[in-house]
């Protein structure tokens, strides 16, 4: 279905809605049914399209009122004054159906170019105007600010044989099936005039249409070809309709090979059969293809193939490209990501009151503060008014990690601090307590060495007097301790002396960054016991079992000696 225009926009092409119904101008492009959807209920002076166009549509709805619309002939300029200011529109072949034509609007909303429905061809790009297919270098004389485009096919990498080509498969194959007693042709949509008029003058033969069944058909054929329509259903060439074609050519062919008799031929001069079936082979766009049901398929098409509508924006070079059907495939086009992504709009750029933007300076955005109305970020040249203004909540809260969260016992959701009403502990309860830690400490590694230095003594005991030199001065230094007399501590021992009392405050609130001080005191939280070292651990196993392990004097020396 066509889509709306911009609220910027005076006029409404194909559309014939409660939108479009208060625009002050409407353009048709041709008469095909889905185009005139609601033209009965809110059709409205002035309707613009070509004299054709508007014939066929009042066959169509005799209510309507023939002084509603004003002829446009093709390359035709007509001036329209409108309340917002003059513009021009012209009428170019769009190579479509008979009628129909795009239009290019001219105004201070810019250079806008509507194709309805188009085959855009080489031939019909050069019945554009001059300024618009003539290079200064390597820009266009004129360019196109925007395009609405027909991508029906945009998803077709297909190259699509040309209408003339296709028209001679549908001669070819019926010459191939000269013994066929019936000719259906599932030719009864507006566009495919062409074929039945080749075909009616190649086999000197008029065509039969059923009034009854296909009344669109025959009205639409009697005003643009009326020689070629037969009244006589037994004519040999007949136009049948699409829905239930495969069903009927299955039943025609079977009866007719039933009863040894020629079968009729059926074909069908579409783009959809290749365009939308999987199959295992890519189907041949320049002969016939017979499906299962027996009907042959020849590739026409009225619409514009993938490489038909690249070659075209490469050589019009626009602005600005929307699809009209459906209007997202225009995004897949590579012209549109390469070149429409990157364009830079000025300030003064049409493009701005085609979608009702008014331009403004552009906002500068400010440091983020807490709990602000902060304003999206805008590139440099967009008008700040086509953007809303979001509420974004800035919360101050502290990182924690996921071990740290589970230690402290905090919550996903936690209260903001307020500081005035905590409790501060004193830096001497910290002291207390690190020093009794630290004592504590100090005792267990006192009494494990008392222990191994026993064990030692009653081992070496039991050995020979190798070594009794060792063994005394043993224990003459166990005497010294016993004694009280101890030794005092070198510099070294002292710097890891004060590596372990350091290593005890890990996790205390002394070490911590005032956040986290502030979080310790806000939930009573007592300060975390660190884990026992790794190293410590390692070195106390490492004791004991060379103290198992030891079988000479020496080396009960090593390792029972106090430093």
């Amino acid at each position: 279905m066509p889509i709306e225009m911009p609220k910027g926009l005076p006029f409404a092409v194909d559309t014939w809605s409660s939108e479009s119904a208060r625009k002050r101008h409407h353009f048709l492009s041709h008469a095909h049914r889905d185009h005139l959807a609601g033209i009965v209920s809110r059709a409205s002076y002035p309707i613009y399209a070509t004299r054709v166009t508007i014939t066929i549509v009042l066959s169509y709805f005799p209510q309507l009122d023939e002084a509603n619309f004003v002829e446009i002939k093709v390359g035709e300029t007509l001036v329209i004054n409108d309340a917002d200011g003059v513009f021009s529109v012209t009428a170019c072949d769009a190579n479509h159906c008979p009628g129909a034509v795009m239009f290019i609007f001219e105004g201070t909303f810019g250079n806008i170019l509507h194709t309805g429905d188009c085959r855009l061809t080489a031939d019909c790009l050069q019945d554009l105007p001059l300024n618009y297919i003539t290079k200064r270098g390597k820009a266009m004389v004129s360019r196109f600010d925007l395009i609405f485009l027909d991508c029906t096919f945009g998803r077709c990498f297909l190259k699509l044989p040309r209408k003339q080509s296709a028209i001679q498969q549908v001669i070819n194959c019926i010459w191939k099936h000269p013994h066929a007693p019936f000719i259906y042709l599932a030719c009864d949509l507006l566009g495919h005039e062409e074929i039945l008029v080749e075909v009616s003058r190649t086999f000197g033969s008029q065509i039969f249409v059923d009034q009854a069944i296909y009344h669109d058909r025959f009205s639409t054929l009697s005003l643009i070809a009326p020689h070629v329509v037969s009244n006589d259903p037994s004519s040999r060439f007949q136009v049948v309709g699409f829905p239930g074609l495969y069903q009927r050519a299955r039943e025609a062919i079977t009866n007719a090979k039933a009863n040894h008799q020629p079968t009729p031929l059926f074909i069908r001069p579409s783009t959809q059969w290749y365009a939308s079936k999987v199959r295992a082979h890519t189907p041949s766009v320049t002969e016939p293809e017979q499906d299962e049901f027996g009907v042959w398929h020849v590739c026409f098409s009225i619409h514009s193939s993938r490489e038909e509508l690249e070659l075209a924006l490469q050589f019009l070079q626009p602005k600005w490209v929307i699809s009209t059907t459906p209007p997202s495939l225009a995004m897949e086009l590579s012209y549109v990501k390469k070149h429409c992504f990157t364009t830079r709009w000025i300030p003064d750029d049409p493009l701005w009151r085609i979608f009702k933007f008014s331009f403004k300076k552009t906002i500068s955005v400010p440091p983020l503060v807490e709990t602000e109305m902060v304003p999206l970020p805008v590139s440099v040249g967009v008008p700040a008014d086509v953007l809303e203004q979001v509420e974004i909540e800035l919360e101050s809260t502290q990182a924690i990690t996921l071990f740290g969260r589970a230690r402290f016992g905090i919550l996903d959701e936690f209260e903001i601090i307020d500081e005035e009403k905590l409790e501060y502990i004193s830096l001497e309860e910290c002291n207390l307590e690190l020093d009794g830690r630290l004592t504590e400490e100090l005792t267990t590694v006192e009494r494990r060495t008392d222990e191994l230095r026993i064990d030692g003594k009653e081992k070496n005991e039991q050995r020979s007097n190798y070594g009794q030199r060792s063994i005394e001065e043993l224990h003459v230094e166990d005497r010294k301790m016993d004694n009280g007399e101890t030794t005092k501590p070198s510099e070294e021992e002292k710097k890891d002396l004060g590596f372990e009392r350091d290593r005890t405050c890990i996790g205390s609130s002394k070490e911590l960054n005032q956040s986290l001080k502030r979080l310790y005191r806000s939930r009573n939280v007592p300060v975390p016991r660190p884990l026992p070292s790794l190293v410590e651990l390692m070195e106390a196993s490492k004791r004991v079992k060379m103290g198992e392990e030891s079988s000479n004097c020496s080396t009960l020396n090593s390792k029972y000696g106090i430093p």
